[in-house]
């Protein structure tokens, strides 16, 4: 589904970007740029959670848990 909006773009920028993507419509181009920024913001959100996930990432524990579960159980 498909919503009609009728909002201004600078005519310059446009240009810009259909030369640059190839975008057959004025329509392609915008439909492309707002995929493009969406895809940005997602990619930033998660590169966000991974970073905080590493912030509390220890290699001495994780080697010393990785030592017991190989030790020998007699």
């Amino acid at each position: 589904m498909m919503a009609v909006t009728r909002i201004d773009i600078v005519p310059d920028v446009l240009s810009v970007v259909m030369r640059m993507t190839g975008a057959a419509t004025e329509t392609d181009a915008v439909d492309l740029a707002l995929r493009e920024y969406v895809a940005r913001r997602s990619r930033a959100a998660a590169l966000d959670r991974f970073a905080a996930l590493s912030a509390s990432w220890d290699y001495e524990y994780w080697r010393r848990s990785r030592e017991s579960e190989r030790a020998p159980t007699e």
